[in-house]
């Protein structure tokens, strides 16, 4: 073919060689211009204003390549290699085309790098080739790429982590990213984020730095985002057209508080150097007015509509979070009033997502603690699609967050030698990021109290500065004393259950066995998810103690206790509502245990009448009898002072054993609890022994060690009026029948 002029002057701006239509099939996009000297790939333009057999360059193409008109060259259609020639980052040196008498002027680089991508999509860039960009007003800026790393498919999909490769030849996909440096001899002034080769790292690459970020313990939530929501982003847009699929369109982000959800989302936008993303806090899409909050829905959309609009599938990114999307997007029909301003906002952001005119170049991440309140509309394929749980971090999750938290601490050598955050994170169990933020603030603030000094005014020794240290003993502190996870153990409700300790009496001894065994069981990952025991006996059996003391041994993560104290004034759909939250905060711990005492008060049952609650009573049968979620282990232990209620009910065929807990019906039996309790001495001990041995006992655990306290508060009196006290308020109480 032979060399011929740009036909005309806004086609010169394009940067592409232009060709007679029928030269070149329809399917071929560059070519590789051979012209004796060397070898060129260019875009290709079909223009009829060139003659057949001739290519048209502009001025500076033909500078570039030393081509002259006329001149005979080599052409032939160019396929890029979809694995290695599509450009992850490119660097472009920039100054004015025209230098004469031009005065200082100042470009905008983000905005440079927009108006790239928006007229260079999809063409190709060669390393020292010059090209033109026209910007804004109309002035002419020369860029040459200086650098060139190529997109990495395999690295996004998680399966490589190398380092970005060089390449001298690459085409432009709409999410490259483009940083630009100033010519050496340039008079330009460059602002923006992306003046600095440092300040972006690549789209495509899954070797991310999660420390510098300052995320810890999430590395595989990120990879199974990265692979599902941006693996079809990465490669070029005919070839997602000739699979006939969309790219993913939305996320929820859900678990429980202080898990990361929202500092997640944020680091999505930022590690995709796409467009800022749009941050809202649900709530402040509602508005007063009528209309206001679906206009303000819409206003979000806006600027990705005009986009999609004008560059079809070549638009670029546009990423929407929601937090706390649970408040605009619950069950429609749920919400009371007359408004239905709440059905709007759901029904006017489902038709931004995925309605008629559907948007193909956004992504709406949405973060909540209540999936379970979210409209079901909003969770199907085509919407939010993928759903991620952002759970507790587990132990080597709590070493990277305490790892991180404390970075600054060891680089301006502030935590002592003695700390071992391996141990801190063992300690931790289920603690959230943001507790286990907590947890090194609080103890910073211990080691400073030390050196705060308090009298009439409060001083600050002066060599703080130097002596400050974060010691081992600052971080046991405060966990035992200042942080306390929301997912942990209820230890003081648990105490209250065992003020008085456990009583080593007759059977008590075999209880307690057998109940660790259940508890070992519910351990072992060889068996059920699930184990619920019920430990029944009459009132003032010590059942309730056994019980606690069976779930403060378990040594689970979790222990939660629902007792019908903590729920007086509730009504019937408030009290199931309460249990059900408890035993979903179960399920978000590996190792779950609830201890639920008084089965009977708990659903309302009176003895006259009969009656209970039927809501409650439903609500137990279900928590009680399904299991968790994959990878979850429950452990339920129940209390009840009736077990022919539970049998009659239909409740007692939920549980995997029952314990019976018996009264103390023997002397000897007596005579351990006496000895234990330590209220009365050997010889008093013998002479109730004796005096108990000539009749009948039958008493529980709970009321004998009650009728105890009375006697310690008699230490004056006589022994022989001690005892003939003890025994006459056995006799009085029913527990003590004296043989005829």
């Amino acid at each position: 073919m032979k060399v011929a002029k740009c036909p005309a002057e806004e086609l010169s701006y394009t940067n592409c060689v232009i060709v007679c239509g029928s030269d070149f099939p329809q399917h071929v996009q560059y070519v590789k211009v051979n012209t004796g000297q060397g070898s060129f790939v260019y875009t290709i333009i079909r223009h009829q204003g060139v003659k057949p057999g001739y290519v048209g360059f502009n001025a500076i193409q033909r500078k570039h390549a030393y081509l002259s008109l006329e001149q005979e060259i080599t052409v032939e259609p160019h396929v890029p290699n979809p694995h290695k020639d599509l450009i992850g980052t490119l660097v472009l040196e920039i100054d004015m085309l025209q230098k004469r008498n031009m005065a200082p002027e100042t470009f905008n680089t983000d905005q440079l790098a927009k108006c790239v991508n928006e007229q260079f999509n999809r063409h190709c860039f060669t390393v020292g080739m010059p090209m033109v960009l026209k910007f804004q007003d109309k002035k002419a800026l020369s860029i040459i790429p200086k650098e060139i790393e190529a997109a990495d498919p395999e690295s996004l999909l998680g399966r490589t982590k190398s380092e970005p490769k060089k390449i001298s030849f690459g085409v432009l996909q709409p999410n490259s990213t483009v940083i630009f440096e100033k010519a050496a001899t340039s008079v330009l002034i460059l602002t923006g984020r992306a003046k600095a080769r440092s300040s972006h790292s690549s789209l495509f690459s899954a070797d991310w730095d999660f420390q510098k970020m300052g995320i810890g313990g999430l590395d595989e939530e990120f990879i199974h985002i990265l692979r599902r929501a941006f693996a079809s982003r990465v490669f070029p847009t005919e070839v997602i057209e000739e699979l006939g699929v969309n790219h993913v369109k939305g996320l929820l982000l859900f678990g429980p508080p202080g898990t990361g959800k929202t500092l997640m989302a944020r680091q999505i936008g930022k590690m995709l150097n796409a467009r800022e993303p749009k941050i809202i806090n649900g709530p402040e899409i509602l508005d007063k007015y009528v209309g206001e909050s679906e206009a303000n829905v819409r206003r979000l959309f806006a600027e990705a509509e005009e986009e999609e609009k004008r560059m079809g599938p070549n638009s670029g990114l546009h990423i929407i979070i929601f937090d706390e999307i649970d408040a605009i997007c619950r069950q429609r029909g749920s919400v009371a009033g007359s408004t239905g301003v709440n059905d709007t906002v759901v029904n006017q952001l489902l038709s931004k997502i995925d309605g008629v005119e559907q948007l193909n170049n956004i992504l709406v991440i949405g973060m909540t603690n209540r999936k379970d309140m979210m409209d079901e509309a909003l969770l199907r394929p085509g919407r939010l699609e993928i759903q991620v749980e952002i759970g507790l971090p587990d132990e080597q999750g709590r070493f990277d967050i305490l790892k991180i938290k404390t970075a600054k601490m060891v680089e301006s050598n502030k935590l002592d030698h003695d700390v071992d955050l391996a141990e801190v994170a063992t300690l931790t169990k289920n603690f959230s990021g943001a507790e286990l933020e907590g947890l090194v603030k609080a103890a910073s603030s211990s080691a400073l109290k030390r050196y705060i000094h308090l009298g009439n005014k409060i001083e600050v020794d002066p060599q703080a500065i130097d002596k400050l240290k974060i010691t081992r003993s600052d971080f046991i502190y405060s966990l035992e004393n200042d942080v306390k996870p929301a997912f942990g153990s209820s230890d003081e409700d648990l105490s209250q259950f065992i003020e008085r300790g456990i009583v080593n009496w007759g059977p008590t001894r075999e209880l307690l066995e057998k109940g660790l065994m259940f508890v070992k069981q519910a351990r072992s990952p060889e068996t059920s998810s699930r184990l619920c025991i019920l430990l029944e006996g009459a009132p003032s059996a010590g059942s309730s103690a056994l019980a606690a003391y069976l779930c403060k041994n378990s040594d689970f993560p979790f222990i939660k206790v629902i007792s019908s104290r903590d729920m007086v004034g509730f009504l019937e759909s408030s009290k199931c509502l309460r249990i059900k939250k408890i035993f979903d905060d179960a399920y978000r711990s590996e190792l779950s245990c609830i201890f639920m005492n008084d089965l009977e008060h708990l659903m309302g049952y009176s003895p006259i009448g009969p009656r209970y609650q039927s809501l409650v009573l439903d609500a137990m049968y279900s928590l009680l009898s399904a299991s968790p979620p994959p990878g979850r282990k429950l452990l339920v232990v129940c209390t009840s002072k009736r077990r022919s209620v539970l049998e009659e009910l239909g409740l007692l065929s939920a549980f995997t054993a029952v314990i019976r807990v018996p009264y103390i019906a023997h002397v000897e039996d007596v005579r351990l609890v006496l000895e234990e309790s330590q209220a009365m001495s050997p010889d008093e001990i013998a002479e109730v022994v004796k005096e108990v041995g000539q009749g009948r006992v039958f008493v529980g655990v709970k009321k004998l060690l009650g009728l105890l306290d009375t006697l310690r508060v008699m230490k004056d009196v006589p022994s022989h009026q001690r005892v003939t006290a003890f025994v006459n308020l056995l006799e009085d109480e029913g527990v003590l029948t004296r043989k005829l």
